[in-house]
């Protein structure tokens, strides 16, 4: 704008010498076109400025473009034509609702002081308005559309939103409500009115533009009505979900406070969801592992046939970082993952260091915006902000300052199953279906999540989830107790908290999978669990999440 502005002026100093003001009104269209308010602003005549100075004059401006539902780049103004004392400006306003609206605006220019300037009024903020009208809008929204599932059932329809399936809709539909104070300009901009119902959360928020349609009414200079629009209704939305698999998350949760998500690795379609998978981040834990173990892997920090001296405890930066209930563990890297060694995995990323680890994360999704307007991001604080060898190796566990959504740990497990490739997430079923949601975002190389894939199937045959183990079909995943107070390391010398006075409620219970694993299979789920103060994953979320992949897996998914 400042560019813009530099030229329009420089036009003014080149042509507003003219006697008859056509120059300087030619400016003030320039101007206008631009959304170049202070530009405008300095072509008034000295009592013009002093009567409606620069923001009320900018600000008068806006209004009347947000109430025609127009960015201020959508002004169009034409070449000036005498008439009678004043000059017609030809202005065409391209809005969002009511089309482009055509007109003209009398500039009337003062010419007494000998350097022409422009005598301002209200009714030049928009073309038509005549002295003493005021630009005005009126509209209703349209039939909102219906919410479909995967099979098309409803989901929700009507303006009651009704549904055929209460038990599926109350755990994925979500709120309808007021206008938020966060979405009001947004809505406004679009001519939704101001006391109108709008999608809040679950599929209504996620579907809301699409859903709402575009409202009808009409654009007024006083009484007169300049503008009409007979709106459009909103679309019916066919989504990727799945009743069965929302039910079977559902059970999974149990009545507890958390989270439950089930994927297809292959397109990216969400199958079924429930509690909070999208709305509340939450340290990961040990499922962070698998985005350090690919950040080791890919920079050469480690590799398969590497062994571990078997050890209850870390020491970073002089402070003991204890594996889970103290227990001594190590081995192979097979086994050190399985077992989910801290031991091994805090300085396997203090090694791997700030950056890396960083980098790793964020190509797996984090400190990025989420898959859908209502998901919260997914954050790890950036390199310099992590801190020493302690802070870098306790993020490498899924602690310190990092934070994920269960959606972003289901991405994690479903970026491995599908060799590397990030998946597009989507709760939309015709985007599901298109060739291009067959491709994705390399994360790390096959050669890596290969390995990944092993270590993952590991941990079900005979580690920290074996409760998640299915007869006949190879599980891959990875457990997570995130650890909320009781276990924070410090540097006075204390010792942490020993497991048997820990109260259970203290931690996170997490565990991410995704199912059949192996080579030579394809990977036809991904999902999940988070129970929120629930214990260890492997105890809890483990078993939970079982069930949702085998409810999956028998819907031939």
């Amino acid at each position: 704008m400042l560019v813009v502005g530099a030229f329009v002026v420089g036009i003014a100093a080149g042509l507003a010498g003219g006697d008859d003001g056509e120059d300087v009104v030619r400016v003030y269209a320039a101007a206008w076109s631009e959304g170049d308010w202070a530009t405008m602003h300095a072509q008034l005549s000295d009592r013009s400025r002093r009567d409606t100075p620069l923001l009320e004059f900018a600000r008068a401006g806006r209004a009347a473009l947000e109430t025609a539902t127009a960015g201020e780049r959508g002004v169009r103004a034409g070449s000036p034509e005498r008439e009678g004392d004043s000059w017609r400006l030809p202005v065409s306003v391209r809005t969002r609702i009511f089309g482009t609206v055509r007109g003209a605006v009398l500039v009337d220019v003062d010419t007494s002081t000998g350097e022409p300037r422009i005598d301002w009024a209200p009714r030049l903020v928009f073309p038509g308005l005549r002295d003493d009208e005021r630009l005005s809008r009126e509209t209703s929204m349209p039939k909102r559309g219906a919410l479909l599932a995967r099979d098309r059932t409803t989901l929700a329809e009507g303006p009651a939103r009704t549904t055929s399936v209460p038990d599926v809709a109350g755990l994925v539909v979500g709120q309808m409500g007021a206008i938020t104070l966060e979405r009001a300009d947004e809505l406004r901009a679009l001519g939704v009115p101001d006391d109108a119902q709008v999608g809040l959360s679950g599929l209504e928020g996620i579907f809301d533009k699409r859903l709402a349609g575009r409202p009808s009414g009409a654009l007024r200079a006083g009484g007169r009505i300049i503008a009409r629009t007979e709106g459009r209704d909103g679309e019916d939305v066919r989504t990727t979900i799945d009743p069965d698999l929302v039910r079977a998350g559902n059970a999974a949760l149990a009545g507890r406070y958390g989270a439950a998500i089930a994927l297809d690795p292959r397109d990216g379609a969400v199958l079924g969801y429930a509690g909070v998978p999208f709305s509340i981040v939450q340290p990961p834990g040990s499922t962070f592992k698998i985005v350090t173990l690919a950040g080791a892997l890919e920079r050469g920090v480690t590799k398969l046939s590497d062994r571990f001296e078997p050890s209850a405890l870390a020491v970073l930066s002089g402070v003991d970082l204890a594996n889970s209930h103290d227990e001594i563990c190590g081995g192979t890297l097979e086994q050190a993952f399985a077992q989910s060694c801290n031991s091994v995995f805090a300085p396997l990323g203090a090694k791997l260091g700030a950056s890396s680890l960083v980098d790793i994360a964020e190509r797996f999704g984090f400190n990025a915006p989420g898959s859908f307007s209502v998901v919260a991001e997914s954050t790890i604080p950036q390199a310099d902000a992590i801190g020493d060898d302690l802070a870098v190796g306790s993020s490498a566990i899924g602690q310190g300052l990092v934070q994920a959504t269960t959606l972003q740990m289901a991405e994690v497990a479903a970026t491995v199953a599908r060799a590397g490739l990030r998946p597009r997430t989507t709760l939309d079923l015709d985007q599901a279906r298109r060739p291009s949601q067959r491709s994705g975002e390399r994360a790390i190389s096959a050669r890596t999540a290969r390995t990944l894939d092993r270590l993952m199937r590991a941990v079900v045959r005979y580690g920290t989830g074996a409760a998640a183990a299915i007869d006949g079909t190879p599980v891959a995943g990875k457990t997570g107790t995130a650890e909320l107070r009781s276990r924070r390391p410090t540097k006075d010398g204390e010792a942490p908290q020993p497991d048997a006075k820990r109260d259970v409620t203290d931690t996170d219970a997490w565990f991410v999978a995704y199912a059949p694993a192996g080579r030579g299979r394809t990977p036809r789920v991904a999902v999940a669990v988070l129970l929120v103060g629930a214990g260890a994953g492997g105890d809890t979320a483990a078993p939970a999440a079982r069930g949702l992949l085998v409810a999956a897996l028998q819907r031939g998914r």
